[in-house]
C-alpha cells in the first residue's frame, strides 16, 4: 500500500541526521538567528502565562483557597502532560508547524487542516484579548474613546515588530518577562511579614462560579505546545525544547502561586473586589502608590509580551501548514531581510483586528473551547504516533509504555472535555460553525490545488 509523505518531511529528516552529526541546519534563517534555550523558556512563558494579571477572577469565582490550589495542582496535572507531548514529537519532527504536522503525520492532511484550523483560531482569538485588555487597564485613567485606538494601534505596531525577526522577538521577551515580574517578586518579599495564612480560607459570599473559576484557570494556563509551530526555528531542537519546557514549568508556577499567596494573604479584601486589575491594587496595599503604579506598567509589557510570543506562533504555524501543502505556498514566504514569514503575520494580524472588539469573556471562551478541541486531537495523534510508528526517531522520549502513555493523557483529557461541555450554547454553536466552516476551508483547498488556481507545494514521494 502506498503512503504520500509530504516533501517537508524530507527536509526533516535530513534535520535530524545533521543534528547527530554536530552540524548546522537552515531553518528559515542562518545559526545566529536560531532560537537558544533562554529566549525559547520566556517565548513559552509568554504564551503560556505572562505573569499573574488576569487570575484575579478565579478568587473572585471560588476564593483564596481553591484559587492557590488550583494554580499548585493544575500546572502539573494539565501542563505537565502537555509539556512532555511537545517535547517528545518537537524533537521527532522538529519542522515549523508543530502540532499540525504531529496530526497530519498521524491521521492524514484533513486532520492536520482541522487542528491547523482550530488551534490558529483559538490562538488568534486569544492575541485579540491582549489588546483589549492594555485598553481596559488605560480605561482607568484615560477617556473610554481611547479605546478603540489604543486596540488597533497596538496591533499594528506589534505586528511590524514581529516582522524584524524571531531572535529579536525571544530576546524581547527575556526583557519584558524581567521588567513585568520583578513588581511582583517585590511584592512577594514586603507582603511577607503580613501574611496570615487564616486570609487564604476566607470563603466566597453565596455559591461558587465554578464554570467561570475553570475558564479562568484554563485560560491562564494553556498553550504549552503552541512553541512546537516554531520548531524549525530553535536551535537543536532535541535538546533545547525538553529543557525549556521544564524551566518554564517552574517558572510559571512560581509567577501565578507566590503573588497569589502574598496578596491574598496579606490584604483584607471582599471577594467582589477581585476583578481583572485587582493586584494592581493589592500591590498598592502592600507597597504604596510606586508599586501599584509599577505593577501596572508590568500589566500592559506583559501583554505586549504575550501579543508578540502568540503571533509568532500563528504565524509560523501558518508557515508550516504552506509547507505542508495544506494552505498556499504565498503564506510561506518570507522577508528577504529578516527571514520571518510577512504574509502569514499581514494575515494573522488582519485576522487579530477584526475579532478584537468582541466582549473579553467571549474571547476568553471561544478561545477555551477551540483550542481544548484541537488539543484531543494531537493527544490522539501522539498516541497513534507511538502506536503506529514506534521506529520513528525520538531524540526525546517520554520514558513511558503507551498504556502509562494513556493514562497520562487521559487526566488533562477529561478537563478538556468539561470545559467543551461548560462553554455554554453561545459558544458550542460558534465553535460548531467555526468547525463545519474549516471542514469546507480544506475542501475548497483541496480543489484549488487540483485545478491549479493557487500554488501549492504539492511534491510527495512515494513509500
Amino acid at each position: 500500500m502506498k503512503q504520500e509523505i509530504r516533501t517537508i518531511e524530507q527536509p526533516l529528516l535530513q534535520r535530524q541526521q545533521q543534528q547527530q552529526d554536530g552540524t548546522t541546519v537552515q531553518g528559515g534563517g542562518d545559526h545566529q538567528s536560531k532560537l537558544t534555550l533562554v529566549p525559547l523558556v520566556f517565548l513559552i512563558y509568554f504564551e503560556v502565562a505572562g505573569g499573574p494579571y488576569g487570575a484575579e477572577r478565579a478568587v473572585h469565582a471560588a476564593g483564596p483557597l481553591f484559587t492557590l490550589l488550583g494554580f499548585l495542582v493544575f500546572p502539573f496535572a494539565w501542563g505537565v502532560p502537555e509539556s512532555l507531548v511537545t517535547a517528545e514529537l518537537s524533537a521527532a519532527l522538529p519542522g515549523n508547524g508543530g502540532f499540525v504536522l504531529w496530526a497530519d503525520r498521524a491521521f492524514g492532511p484533513l486532520a492536520g487542516s482541522l487542528l491547523g484550523t482550530w488551534k490558529y483560531l483559538s490562538c488568534i482569538t486569544n492575541i485579540a484579548a491582549y489588546p483589549a485588555l492594555v485598553a481596559d487597564y488605560l480605561g482607568q485613567v484615560a477617556p473610554s474613546r481611547v479605546r478603540t485606538g489604543t486596540v488597533v494601534g497596538m496591533t499594528v505596531f506589534l505586528s511590524f515588530l514581529n516582522y524584524t525577526g524571531l531572535s529579536i522577538v525571544g530576546w524581547g521577551a527575556v526583557a519584558l518577562g524581567l521588567v513585568s515580574l520583578a513588581p511582583f517578586v517585590l511584592m512577594t518579599v514586603m507582603a511577607a511579614p503580613k501574611v496570615r495564612p487564616r486570609r487564604w480560607v476566607v470563603q466566597v459570599e453565596g455559591r461558587k462560579d465554578w464554570r467561570l473559576f475553570f475558564n479562568i484557570l484554563f485560560w491562564n494556563l494553556n498553550y504549552w505546545d503552541s512553541a512546537s509551530t516554531m520548531a524549525g526555528e530553535v536551535e537543536r531542537p532535541e535538546r533545547t525544547f525538553p529543557r525549556a519546557l521544564a524551566v518554564a514549568v517552574i517558572l510559571i508556577v512560581a509567577s501565578y502561586l507566590l503573588p497569589l499567596m502574598a496578596a491574598t494573604g496579606s490584604v483584607d479584601a471582599p471577594s467582589e473586589a477581585w476583578a481583572n486589575g485587582y493586584l494592581a491594587d493589592a500591590a498598592g496595599i502592600i507597597g504604596g502608590s510606586w508599586l501599584k503604579s509599577w505593577t501596572e506598567a508590568g500589566a500592559v509589557l506583559s501583554s505586549v509580551g504575550m501579543f508578540e510570543a502568540q503571533l509568532s506562533s500563528g504565524a509560523y504555524q501558518l508557515l508550516g501548514m504552506a509547507e505542508l501543502g495544506l494552505l498556499p505556498a504565498v503564506f510561506a514566504r518570507r522577508a528577504t531581510r529578516f527571514r520571518t514569514p510577512w504574509v502569514a503575520i499581514a494575515a494573522s494580524t488582519a485576522i487579530t483586528l477584526a475579532v478584537s472588539f468582541l466582549g473579553f469573556d467571549d474571547i476568553v471562551a471561544t478561545a477555551n473551547f477551540l483550542y481544548s478541541l484541537g488539543t484531543l486531537l494531537e493527544f490522539a495523534a501522539f498516541l497513534r504516533l507511538r502506536a503506529t510508528q514506534p521506529n520513528l526517531q525520538r531524540p526525546y522520549r517520554v520514558p513511558l509504555p503507551l498504556p502509562a502513555l494513556a493514562a497520562m493523557c487521559a487526566v488533562p483529557s477529561t478537563f478538556l472535555v468539561y470545559v467543551s461541555v461548560a462553554a455554554g450554547w453561545r459558544v458550542f454553536a460558534l465553535a460548531g460553525t467555526l468547525t463545519v466552516l474549516a471542514v469546507g476551508w480544506h475542501s475548497v483547498m483541496r480543489l484549488c490545488k487540483s485545478r491549479k488556481w493557487l500554488r501549492f507545494n504539492t511534491n510527495v514521494v512515494a513509500l
